[in-house]
């Protein structure tokens, strides 16, 4: 299956932003530098010409752009003067935005050359799988194809590909990679320093007696930095802002949902945009936390209030008592229902645990005692485990429900669970790899789950589709992270870095196939460590098996799933295939391990943090300096006279 891309109004205006930063620039077709070996004049290959801009030029048409774009306009270049900021919300295109935005600048001004920068191997492979999925969709609308690449200090002949032929050429790099191979300091004579980078910054016998590192930067190449609040760091003098310096860029553009630099903004799409143009999916939240008293109550745990023709009922978690001591089980129960009595006379259930009411209306169970409870929520002596199982119980039943809904439609459902400690998934001793805690719950709880909602389908396809043996619950998860260097599996001599790239193959390399039916895996267990750079259409629940007080933000957090989903044609399901409908299709629902409330907070307070240049007041400064159309035609530019006037 093959995603389907389309034009899309926001991405085309992202790309002609960047593209007018540099209006008045001269187009030169087949742009050509001379790269010496040692001062010839032999030709050697192909770069971008310089600008002939001057800063005021650009300063004027950055002021333009920003005043058009409801944008804050600077009153003068900031920073180099050459870096310019793109703002996207995470699952709105970014990729496929900067790619087009290559094209565009390759088109009206011939420039050609362009690297790539991106913090992890995970974003690396998530832009190189990008390429490959959208080089025909690109080649169909400009005529052309780009060459691309990943740098590996082991291919330097890509490099002189790169730079000798004159025809679009992408390279993209890890800051892994890229620290590691700009580092001079390690390669100093006599050293014993990293072998890429002597590779990179020495003469090579095999390259022509050239320096790989001055035919790069002779091309002049367009820097894109994915991700650059990964990818930059906080410190000004570090490895990577230094050896930026040494590709000797045209000018820099920083894409991101997260800047925590600003530099020169032109384009801004934040959250607040992407929701309103519905372009990202709708976030629930469904949380399972524990409540009250752990020494004076039993475990209760109130699964969710199922509504009927009758009275409503209540999915309630409890111990009961069996001849080798405890267990829990799920029941649906109706008021009256006594705990104690059912669950084999324990004690601690003798204080009036007894459902004394079940408010379908504030969802809600009321017991005798006075305790209430909310779906998601857990009394008496709970551990961890019990909390985390709960959490997988919960997804596996929104998936299944998403999952109902949705299959007749051709969309496949993938749920994505982040985990802390790779062995409470898969665990790898001397002799071979055995299934962590969280794997074995899974499948318990899977099993469990089919047996209790499969009777209440109807669709005869899709339960046909849950009984076909190749969906059993060992085949219908994975996981995805990188494999520990001591582990059996892994040979000692590899390194890190190449085991992590086969543990993201499925992940990051075969998006696509995960999104078909074909590929049983429909639920995906993650390291926290893929935070960005990695999502899929397809993931409609989110849940975080981990510690709260170690968690990535809860934006990054649920980034993962805002892409709005595709059906099995490729199709995205967005306002032009469902209109209004799009938020009744397209709903992100995270699992959360803590109360409700407590999730919204925090994830308000990210919005908040990411949406701080946006005006929240209506003020006479917000009109001030911003274009207005004229009736005749003409834009002007609102004085502050006139904003006062308006305000």
């Amino acid at each position: 299956m093959k995603i389907r891309y389309k034009h899309q109004r926001f991405q085309a205006e992202a790309t002609k932003c960047v593209s007018d930063v540099f209006q008045g620039q001269p187009k030169h077709d087949g742009s050509r530098t001379f790269l010496n070996k040692f001062g010839a004049l032999s030709f050697d290959g192909f770069g971008n010409l310089p600008l002939v801009l001057d800063n005021e030029s650009i300063c004027e048409n950055v002021r333009g752009i920003q005043m058009a774009e409801g944008l804050k306009p600077v009153e003068h270049l900031e920073g180099d003067g050459r870096t310019f900021t793109i703002e996207m919300e995470t699952g709105t295109g970014k990729t496929y935005t900067y790619i087009k935005t290559m094209y565009e600048l390759n088109a009206r001004y011939g420039w050609s050359k362009f690297v790539i920068v991106v913090p992890s191997i995970a974003i690396r492979e998530g832009v190189f799988k990008s390429f490959e999925s959208m080089a025909e969709h690109f080649a169909g609308e400009y005529g052309k194809r780009m060459q691309y690449f990943i740098y590996n200090s082991k291919q330097l002949a890509k490099i002189d590909a790169f730079a000798s032929d004159n025809g679009i050429h992408v390279m993209i790099i890890n800051t892994q990679a890229f620290n590691a191979s700009l580092n001079e300091d390690k390669n100093k004579e006599g050293r014993a320093g990293d072998s890429a980078a002597r590779i990179i910054f020495s003469r090579r016998d095999e390259f022509g007696s050239r320096k790989p590192i001055d035919i790069l930067a002779k091309t002049n190449p367009i820097l894109i930095i994915d991700e650059p609040q990964s990818v930059l760091g906080t410190d000004k003098s570090n490895a990577t802002r230094k050896g930026i310096k040494l590709f000797n860029p045209l000018f820099t553009l920083l894409y991101s949902a997260t800047h925590r630099e600003i530099f020169n903004q032109v384009y801004r799409l934040d959250a607040i945009d992407a929701y309103n143009k519905k372009l990202v999916k709708k976030i629930e939240v469904r949380s399972v936390h524990q409540v009250g008293s752990t020494a004076t109550n039993g475990y209760v745990y109130l699964d969710e209030i199922v509504i009927s023709k009758g009275n409503p009922q209540a999915r309630l978690g409890f111990d009961v008592k069996t001849t080798s001591g405890t267990r829990q089980t799920i029941r649906l129960v109706n008021e009256g229902f006594d705990l104690k009595e059912q669950s084999g006379g324990l004690q601690e259930y003798a204080d009036n645990f007894k459902v004394e009411r079940i408010d379908g209306l504030t969802n809600t169970v009321h017991f005798l005692n006075g305790l209430t409870l909310h779906p998601g929520e857990v009394v008496g002596s709970v551990n961890e485990e019990i909390l985390r199982r709960n959490q997988i119980r919960e997804t596996i039943k929104t998936h299944l429900e998403r999952e109902r809904q949705l299959f007749a439609r051709g969309i496949k459902v993938l749920s994505l669970f982040f985990i802390d400690d790779v062995d409470s998934y898969r665990i790898y001793d001397k002799d071979n790899v055995e299934k962590g805690k969280f794997a074995k719950m899974f499948e318990e709880e899977y099993q469990r789950a089919l047996q209790e909602f499969m009777p209440t389908f109807t669709d005869a396809s899709y339960t046909r589709f849950l009984s076909d043996p190749k969906h059993a619950p060992e085949n219908i998860h994975d996981g995805y992270f990188s494999i520990d260097k001591k582990g059996k599996s892994v040979e000692s001599k590899n390194k890190e870095g190449e085991n992590e790239e086969r543990g993201f193959d499925l992940i990051m390399k075969d998006k696509e196939r995960l999104l078909s039916q074909s590929c049983p895996v429909r639920f995906i267990f993650s390291h926290s460590a893929l935070k960005e750079g990695w999502d899929n259409p397809n993931v409609f629940q989110i849940c975080t098996l981990k510690d709260t007080s170690n968690e990535i933000k809860k934006r990054q957090e649920v980034g993962r799933g805002m892409r709005l989903c595709v059906n099995d044609k490729g199709e995205r399901q967005d306002a032009d295939v469902l209109g209004d409908h799009v938020f009744d299709t397209n709903i992100l629902t995270v699992i959360a391990s803590e109360s409700y409330d407590d999730f919204a907070k925090k994830l308000q307070t990210d919005m908040a943090e990411a949406c701080a240049n946006r005006p929240a007041v209506v003020t006479a400064t917000l009109f001030a300096d911003q274009l207005a159309q004229t009736q005749d035609g003409h834009s002007i530019k609102i004085t502050t006279e006139q904003a006062v006037e308006l305000h």
